[in-house]
């Protein structure tokens, strides 16, 4: 069970988050990453400069960073920011309204 700013999320959402580490706007990202899962939230990080993060970037098509994807339990691309730093608000409003 999680609940979101007393939101309660029925269906869990999957954050990705991909980054490099000499991308400037990279550091705004993964403190959303960390908000995120201080509430609870699933999030995954992915380094462009490692096999792995590379490797999830191609499945993705993941051409800028940073990018974050939220997927729905099944793991299908619900939205996605790419090449582009959202709020923390814009995040967490889409995962509550995609709940409803």
């Amino acid at each position: 069970m999680i609940i979101l700013h007393g939101v309660f999320m029925e269906n869990m959402k999957l954050i990705k988050i991909f980054t490099k580490a000499k991308c400037p706007k990279c550091p705004s990202v993964k403190k959303i990453g960390i908000d995120l899962k201080k509430e609870g939230m699933s999030v995954f990080n992915y380094d462009l400069d490692t096999i792995e993060g590379l490797a999830e970037a191609s499945f993705y098509s993941i051409l800028s960073t940073p990018s974050i994807i939220i997927e729905d339990e099944r793991e299908r691309e619900v939205i996605s920011w790419r090449g582009v730093v959202p709020t923390f608000q814009e995040v967490k409003q889409h995962l509550i309204r995609e709940n409803l």
